[in-house]
């Protein structure tokens, strides 16, 4: 591209200026694209990016599905994109419809809508990655031109953003918690990737494997007190198991929604309203049915000198994605807990679809 090292600080920025609904140029082996987050344009940043309303519509495969421009096979590819061609009634309120399945049921789409070729494949299929980290739907509008643009980022700077790599502990204080009175809180930061992640450290450490619970962040469930999920049950039960050994670590990680974020998670949540499992909502938005990357959780438990753990999961997947990432597990541990009228369907689709062992 243009000779220069990958640089994860460019793809921090453009997803910065995503968010803030600014525009972004990509660029790849295969060409450049000006991109604008669809659901983070309005009417007076569209009219700056696109002043004649001919940028074309970049979305996933699995969106496209729904929109009969894509099949199957195709949309089990969370990463591979299509581009919508843009005809003159397909206005911003049309555009977010298109990017938006939650709105399917208000608004149907008008359609039939007609796929182009893409221009650039490579920067397309860096484009819908970078929005997946960035939170947003995967979703653009799309110019080819050399337009203004906030950030300028390729597609090795969005491959080398990887908090994991980066990850070092920022600080430790000592934290009584409920569940146990000797406990210690580590936080560990990255310079790509604005959230903190937490371990807390419990009981006395000794030569024996720590009983561990890698546990995603979840606003709804462990703080609000949700009863779609099973989430703040979980963490309660964890911190408890971990108590009763002789030591352990929950590592509490910022991937909300199994990394598809809060606001896409709360997406997912209408769409279960609508009908939908939590499985099936997740691929229409356009994500990864599990989008979660278990190497921080490694590198978390790296930087604290453990190689080899006891692990709290009824999920045969974490033992796959910890084992891959270099984290030896001895003995995986259930966590069983009653359910509620709430999440019988969501147990259920862990169970039948994920491969959960509850």
């Amino acid at each position: 591209m243009n000779g220069r090292p990958a640089n994860g600080r460019d793809a921090a920025r453009a997803i910065d200026a995503l968010r803030r609904g600014w525009a972004i140029r990509l660029t790849a082996a295969d060409g450049a694209i000006r991109l604008m987050a669809i659901e983070g344009a309005d009417a007076v940043t569209l009219a700056s990016f696109d002043p004649d309303s001919k940028a074309d519509i970049l979305i996933s495969a699995a969106r496209a599905e729904t929109l009969k421009l894509a099949n199957q096979l195709a949309a089990a590819d969370p990463e591979l994109p299509v581009l919508v061609d843009r005809t003159p009634w397909i206005d911003a309120d049309v555009a977010t419809a298109i990017a938006d399945p939650v709105l399917d049921l208000a608004s149907p789409l008008k359609g039939p809508f007609r796929a182009r070729a893409l221009p650039a494949p490579l920067a397309a299929k860096a484009a819908l990655r970078l929005a997946r980290l960035a939170g947003i739907l995967p979703a653009y509008f799309l110019m080819q031109d050399d337009g203004p643009a906030e950030a300028t980022v390729s597609a090795d700077d969005i491959a080398a953003y990887d908090d994991a790599v980066h990850l070092a502990v920022a600080t430790r204080a000592r934290l009584p918690v409920s569940a146990s009175e000797h406990a210690e809180i580590v936080a560990f930061r990255s310079p790509d990737e604005p959230r903190e992640h937490v371990a807390l450290i419990v009981g006395k450490r000794d030569s024996s494997p720590p009983v561990i619970r890698l546990h995603s962040e979840c606003l709804t469930g462990d703080v609000l007190g949700s009863l779609k999920c099973d989430c703040g049950p979980q963490l309660h039960e964890a911190l408890h198991k971990i108590a009763d050994a002789p030591w352990g670590i929950l590592l509490y990680l910022r991937q909300e929604g199994r990394g598809i974020g809060l606001v896409n998670k709360l997406r997912a949540y209408a769409m279960q309203d609508q009908g939908f499992d939590t499985v099936d909502a997740n691929v229409r938005l356009g994500f990864a049915i599990d989008a979660r990357d278990f190497s921080v959780a490694a590198r978390m438990l790296d930087l604290l000198g453990v190689g080899a753990v006891r692990l709290l999961t009824n999920n045969p997947n974490k033992v796959t994605g910890l084992e891959a990432a270099g984290i030896k597990v001895t003995e995986r541990l259930p966590i069983i807990l009653p359910t509620n009228p709430h999440n019988e369907r969501y147990l259920a689709t862990k169970r039948d679809r994920t491969g959960h062992q509850l």
